[in-house]
């Protein structure tokens, strides 16, 4: 069995029960180990170690959470918020620092504004091998649209429906604004080392876009393809899912490299192909599952949600193979019911209002998480 190492980094608000964003990270990361600051406080982070197996994944997504929310609860009526922008209002505008000293928060704040203030999951995939990673990054930035549409959750801002099931990555400001396909390591150390010349990017830290290589001394030491596009996936189970879908995929690229790298088997030039691919990312941020978006192959049109199915069908032998397909199983039921923007959506079409939909589901999601403690934690 073949195993890829994972870990995943998780964006989330802090809040009331009724799900008004306040911002508690200064305390958190202060009285609480394992959390760190965004350079906005009303949203903390949580990082997962490499790891191979998915109930070890599942864990670690877990236990922090919930010491965090013992911790909310222990200081007031606080919990964790789902959805990936600021749903109710909470003051969109205004930028609550959780580090008045960081320069580069202060940076990201002149520069960007609120439209950094979101939350999102970023998955990480161990690749050791730079030139194969280079392959990894051209084959999962034409499909990231397709993670972005199972991950959907921020359809409302300022307590208004906004028109995009993803309203985070419509706003989203992408850094640098060009970005090429990498033909070799060699490619991404140079054009690393440009942009940093340039003041396009303030630090190696500064590339925000849907997938990136990453390392512990980047570009030169890379160890990791990071996915970035994704919202918050705040129920654990999906969030494995989108997990297993991208191992499988990749595992699949490793055993058939020339025939999924798009540089080398699209019919599209590499200037077509980073048109439809910036094309489907507005268009997934817009309609999410039912949009209707080019294929990378040819530039055929295809609905994102059969797109999906298909590479499901296709991966799931190698997840199954690799003793790992019962995680990658939920994807199905994303595919079926909706992702989180669009179930907020349809409750919202029903007659429900924000409010009430964003605290609804902070119940449930509660639930879910005791549910799972339960089968989890033994004492």
């Amino acid at each position: 069995m073949v195993r890829l190492s994972k870990g995943i980094e998780v964006e989330i608000y802090t809040g009331t029960s009724q799900g008004k964003i306040v911002g508690l990270s200064d305390r958190i990361t202060k009285e609480l180990n394992g959390f760190v600051k965004e350079p906005d406080s009303r949203n903390v982070e949580y990082i997962t170690v490499p790891l191979l197996y998915y109930d070890d994944l599942l864990y670690a997504l877990i236990n922090p959470r919930k010491h965090l929310r013992k911790y909310l609860r222990d200081i007031g009526d606080y919990t964790v918020v789902p959805g990936s922008t600021l749903s109710l209002g909470d003051n969109v505008n205004r930028f609550y620092r959780s580090d008045p000293n960081n320069s580069y928060h202060s940076y990201i704040e002149n520069t960007y504004g609120t439209d950094v203030v979101t939350a999102s999951v970023h998955i990480n995939i161990g690749i050791d091998n730079p030139e194969m990673l280079m392959h990894a990054h051209s084959l999962i930035r034409v499909e990231a649209p397709l993670f972005l549409a199972l991950s959907a959750s921020s359809p409302f801002l300022d307590g208004k429906v906004t028109g995009f099931h993803s309203t985070r990555w419509h706003m989203f400001p992408q850094t640098p604004q060009k970005v090429p396909f990498f033909m070799n390591h060699a490619h991404f150390i140079d054009w690393t080392e440009k942009q940093l010349a340039l003041q396009n990017m303030q630090n190696v830290r500064h590339f925000w876009t849907s997938v990136r290589p990453n390392g512990d001394k980047r570009p030169y030491h890379l160890n990791r393809l990071e996915l970035r596009i994704c919202d918050l996936i705040i129920d654990p189970v999906s969030l494995l899912s989108v997990v297993a879908l991208l191992e499988a995929r990749l595992l699949q690229l490793m055993e058939n490299t020339e025939s999924l790298n798009p540089l080398l088997k699209s019919q599209l030039s590499t200037e077509a192909l980073l048109y439809i691919t910036q094309q489907n990312e507005l268009e997934v941020a817009k309609r999410s599952l039912n949009a209707n978006l080019y294929n990378w192959e040819d530039g055929s049109k295809i609905e994102a949600k059969k797109w999906i199915e298909k590479i499901y069908q296709e991966v799931f032998p190698i997840a199954k193979q690799n003793g790992f397909s019962c995680f990658l199983n939920p994807i199905k039921k994303i595919l079926q019911d909706g992702n989180l923007a669009q179930q907020w959506l349809h409750k919202y079409k029903l007659g429900n209002s924000i409010t009430s939909i964003v605290s609804r589901e902070i119940e449930a999601i509660a639930y879910q998480e005791k549910t799972l403690e339960e089968k989890l934690f033994t004492f």
